[in-house]
């Protein structure tokens, strides 16, 4: 029995001195892990596994309960344990940044102000600095943007006992856009349809975000239809959809189009606008040798000034930039991709064909003036009919300048010369019917004059003169 107790009694000592050694081993400063085992007004109790427990401020405590585990600081050891979990959390922030610094495993952190050369950043709790430099990796106007904003940072220096902690931001960016195109230029392949989004505009082309790598949309790609500039189009901050054409690795280079993916307005073309169908347009923009009539987006055609009705030049208000105008199509080229339009109504069929059966030599005829030349002046008889008159014809003396002698868009008559069906010339004559006419005057003015007996001997050699004239 005597044994028996003795062994209990040694067994309760060696016990009780296990436990106090182990109180007795935590030492202020010491890093131990606890249970929290109950909450008392401000304070919360921790397991630590000593004789007593270990007492806790309870605003540190966050979101913790009772029964959760806690790691802790010992910040008073005598009568009263006193541990602290704020500065457990510190300790492991502080082993965090200097693994990070090691490491370069990046770290969150908060903008929280600005100072001269950069700005002040928080990571969890610890204040430190990054230069303004190395806040992002492309120049930004105004840096206050930054403040107030949640970012990732690499950890350039960290010295705790001397309270430095410098960061960078532009690093991580710089090494995260390095990687992600990286793994663009593996991903991406020419004739790829991608999204992406317009990151910048120029003059020349809209720069296009790929997810990692920029492509570039040149101005001509943008659309079918002409386009000056590409904010016509677009927006910056847009998501658009491109076809790859060309890619150049060496050289950093993605060549991208919009146009690829929309419908090529030349498609059938001759079928949708057969030549003779008419079209209705608005006018674009002008050259000098005619102007352009935009018929859908994407399709212009072309208006020759010979094309244009008698009378009407590239100055008439008809034809001002935005003036909507109908016509005809004239030629169509899918090919060249060339539309000729024009403002003359089509013949139905070739006027020169037969034309024997509707015009004579000597026949008087009554047509438009289009145009003078050097040599003479054309007139329009007819829908792609047209005849000249030559300068020796116009009956207005041989020092006059057919260019100016009559105005485009008269009507004039005059008398056919000659019909040369295969070279498809026709030549008239003014002069020729202004003869006639005046030889018919007089003649029937003699003829008044002699049913009423006023003939005279004047008349006579007129008359002769005329007959004369008549033979040369």
């Amino acid at each position: 029995m005597e044994n028996g107790s003795n062994d209990n009694v040694m067994s309760e000592f060696e016990q009780a001195l296990q436990e106090n050694l182990g109180a007795q081993e935590m030492r202020p400063g010491e890093l131990v892990k606890g249970t929290i085992v109950a909450i008392h007004g401000d304070v919360a109790m921790v397991d630590v596994g000593g004789k007593s427990e270990a007492v806790l401020p309870r605003e540190e405590l966050d979101e913790l309960g009772v029964g959760d585990p806690v790691e802790v600081v010992v910040t008073e050891y005598g009568e009263e344990l006193r541990v602290s979990r704020r500065q457990a959390l510190e300790r492991a922030l502080k082993e965090e940044l200097r693994q990070a610094a090691e490491t370069g495993e990046p770290v969150e952190g908060k903008v929280v102000g600005r100072r001269k050369g950069g700005f002040d950043v928080t990571i969890a709790g610890v204040r430190g600095f990054c230069p303004a430099s190395q806040i992002d990796d492309v120049r930004t106007p105004d840096l206050d943007v930054h403040l107030g904003k949640t970012y990732r940072f690499r950890v350039l220096e960290y010295a705790p006992e001397k309270r430095q902690l410098v960061v960078s931001r532009a690093a991580l960016l710089r090494e995260e856009k390095e990687r992600a195109m990286k793994e663009a230029w593996e991903r991406l392949n020419p004739g790829d349809e991608v999204e992406g989004t317009v990151r910048s505009l120029t003059d020349f082309g809209a720069f296009v975000d790929l997810g990692g790598v920029d492509g570039l949309v040149h101005v001509t790609e943008l659309s079918h239809r002409r386009v000056r500039h590409p904010k016509e189009v677009l927006q910056e901050g847009e998501t658009v959809r491109v076809k790859i054409l060309d890619m150049d690795e060496e050289k950093r280079r993605i060549s991208l189009s919009m146009k690829a993916l929309q419908d090529d307005p030349w498609a059938n073309l001759q079928e949708r606008m057969p030549v003779g169908s008419k079209f209705t347009g608005r006018v674009v923009r002008k050259a000098d040798f005619g102007v352009f009539v935009e018929i859908e987006p994407g399709l212009d055609g072309l208006l020759h000034t010979s094309q244009l009705p008698p009378g009407m030049t590239l100055d008439s208000p008809e034809l001002e930039v935005g003036s909507e105008i109908e016509g005809w199509v004239r030629e169509v080229d899918p090919e060249q991709r060339r539309l000729s339009l024009t403002l003359r109504a089509l013949p139905d069929r070739d006027p020169w064909e037969r034309i024997e059966m509707r015009y004579q030599p000597g026949q008087v005829v009554e047509g438009v003036v289009e145009n003078g030349a050097p040599f003479g002046v054309f007139v329009e008889l007819e829908p792609g009919l047209s005849a000249l008159i030559p300068i020796s014809e116009l009956g207005m003396g041989r020092d006059v300048d057919p260019k100016t002698a009559l105005e485009p868009g008269t009507k004039v008559q005059a008398k056919v010369l000659s019909i040369d069906p295969e070279r498809r010339r026709m030549s008239l004559s003014i002069r020729a019917y202004k003869r006639d006419r005046e030889r018919e005057e007089y003649s029937g003015h003699m003829s008044t004059g002699a049913s009423s007996g006023g003939s005279t001997a004047f008349g006579a050699k007129l008359m002769e003169a005329l007959k004369g004239s008549k033979k040369d």
